[in-house]
Parts: structure tokens; C-alpha cells; sequence
């Protein structure tokens, strides 16, 4: 079951982004990663500036969540994450299938450019790679973050 997530969801948003950034660590360079991957904190202050996160129910919890941020003439997905114990079963797809559904403006995905499960992910549901220089565009436009992380950063866009 997809479901909009509430403030009672935070701690588990915590637990799933931080369980599956795992894969991050020793991907991404040692200066972008810490741990926690994200803080409550952090993910409180993204649900303040408009991510709005959805969650998919599996045995009784949440196994996976996305992010949806309408950013006026485009919307983002944001903090795309499923728990590693239910990792390809499909939770990521329908979550973005979902969130895809609620939009009807162009969709922009951001994610680490070592990140090839995650660029892979999003190639197989019709997302293409956006040039170096359009990506140098759209981040700092889009995205609230530091330049070393745009820098090794790349940009999905679907169709529209």
C-alpha cells in the first residue's frame, strides 16, 4: 500500500534513508558522506520546504519511501530510498509510478554520478542523463546544495 507519510512516519524515514544510503558509503567521496546519511532534523527541514514523502507498506511497516517536490515549473524526486531487506521487489517503481501519477510537469531526479544503481533505476523507467551543462543549470536552480556536491552530480529528466 502507498500512503502519504505523517510526522509519526519521521523515525521511520530515518531508518530506511539511512539503511539504504549505505550503498553510498565508499561510492560517493569520503566528503560527502557522514553518518548519520541524513538526520531527522534534515529530513524534518526538507518535509518544511516542500518534499512531500510517500511511503510503501510491506508486512506491517514502511519499506520504502520517495519524495515529491513541486518546484513551480518542474517538480523533483527527492530522497528515493527502500529498506535493503526489501530491495527488488519492486518498491521503488511503484513508488515512482505513483508519484509520476501526481504530477503533470516536467520531473527532474538528481543523484551522485557514482551512483550507477540509482541512474540505472531511473534509465530503465524512461529518465535520460541531462548534459554536464544543462545539469550545471538545473541544480543550484532546483536543488538547495553545496557546490562540491553538484560538481559530482547528475540530473534524470523524463519525457515531458
Amino acid at each position: 500500500m502507498i500512503r502519504k507519510c505523517i510526522e509519526s512516519d519521521i523515525n521511520a524515514i530515518f531508518e530506511i534513508i539511512n539503511d539504504a544510503a549505505r550503498a553510498y558509503k565508499g561510492v560517493i567521496p569520503d566528503d560527502r558522506w557522514h553518518e548519520p546519511y541524513m538526520s531527522a532534523e534534515e529530513i524534518r527541514h526538507e518535509i518544511k520546504t516542500g518534499v512531500v514523502f510517500w511511503g510503501f507498506e510491506q508486512e506491517g511497516c514502511l519499506a520504502g519511501v520517495m519524495g515529491i517536490q513541486d518546484k513551480g515549473e518542474v517538480t523533483l524526486i527527492r530522497h528515493a530510498y527502500v529498506l535493503s531487506r526489501f530491495r527488488r521487489q519492486g518498491i521503488g517503481e511503484k513508488l515512482l509510478k505513483h508519484l509520476e501519477d501526481l504530477t503533470d510537469k516536467p520531473i527532474l531526479v538528481g543523484t551522485w554520478k557514482d551512483a550507477s544503481w540509482a541512474i540505472a533505476f531511473y534509465r530503465k523507467h524512461g529518465y535520460y542523463l541531462v548534459s554536464e551543462e544543462k545539469k550545471d543549470r538545473l541544480l543550484p536552480k532546483y536543488w538547495s546544495i553545496p557546490e562540491r556536491q553538484i560538481e559530482i552530480s547528475v540530473v534524470l529528466a523524463n519525457q515531458k
